[in-house]
């Protein structure tokens, strides 16, 4: 089994888990004002971003070059016919549905909707719980959204993907959007776990300061990888860590 923990200083937590395409944050106290934030005109996914903590924080990117090239290629894309997934307005639903101050964890998103099969990786992070988390019974459906309540970042590394072409959209500049992502976690919060699953995540690691931060790492729940990834308790040892940090742990149960 593969599994390091970093601890650093004692106050706060969140959790990075990462695979190819996601991340998952635990525990964040942002210290600043929100003000009202203008967007970029004739941005075309600027919009799609309406909570406001965020765009606050991430307004700047939309008027970069890399940016605009993601908006060219979806742009195209769509122009096209192509299905590209998910729908446009749920392109940022992960950062809509957990506004920066109330982040406490980060890591991979795995979720699917309700009626669609769970998908292998899914259901090793299920198995996982179960003997992790006392009381914690595997859902039957594959939906994390009832954790972003709880203060789960559910982000992808890639935000768009088109229809039977895995990895389709990695290299458009989706990777440069969600590093911003973290270093903005990592600037304007405190005490925060990152739990870095598999090789992909944990190149990053260089995006956290771990002199205010815990950095927990375990392999990725596919099957290639499962046996190294059963017994990590992470989800364990991330409460924990908020706990010590004065935080109120996550609720991982979905039901």
């Amino acid at each position: 089994m593969s599994r390091q923990v970093k601890r650093t200083s004692k106050t706060g937590a969140e959790v990075l888990a990462k695979q190819k395409r996601l991340d998952v944050f635990v525990s964040v106290t942002v210290e600043s004002k929100e003000t009202k934030c203008a967007i970029p005109e004739n941005s075309l996914l600027a919009p799609l971003l309406h909570e406001e903590s965020w765009l606050c924080r991430l307004s700047s990117e939309f008027s970069k070059p890399y940016f605009k090239e993601i908006e060219n290629v979806l742009a195209t894309a769509w122009k096209q016919g192509k299905v590209v997934f998910p729908e446009r307005r749920n392109i940022f639903a992960a950062l809509n549905l957990t506004p920066l101050k109330q982040v406490k964890a980060h890591g991979l998103c795995f979720s699917v909707l309700p009626g669609i099969p769970k998908p292998p990786s899914l259901q090793n992070i299920f198995k996982e719980l179960e003997t992790d988390i006392s009381g914690f019974k595997t859902p039957d459906h594959g939906c994390l959204t009832g954790w972003t309540k709880e203060g789960v970042l559910l982000l992808n590394a890639t935000l768009t993907v088109e229809k039977n072409q895995p990895n389709s959209h990695a290299s458009i500049g989706w990777q440069t959007f969600t590093d911003c992502v973290i270093k903005t976690v990592n600037d304007h919060c405190y005490g925060v776990v990152f739990l870095l699953w598999g090789a992909f995540a944990q190149k990053k690691e260089k995006l956290v300061n771990t002199e205010k931060h815990v950095v927990i790492k375990a392999a990725h729940p596919s099957p290639l990888s499962q046996s190294r990834f059963f017994g990590c308790k992470c989800f364990s040892k991330a409460n924990e860590a908020l706990k010590e940090y004065g935080k109120e742990p996550i609720n991982w149960n979905l039901d």
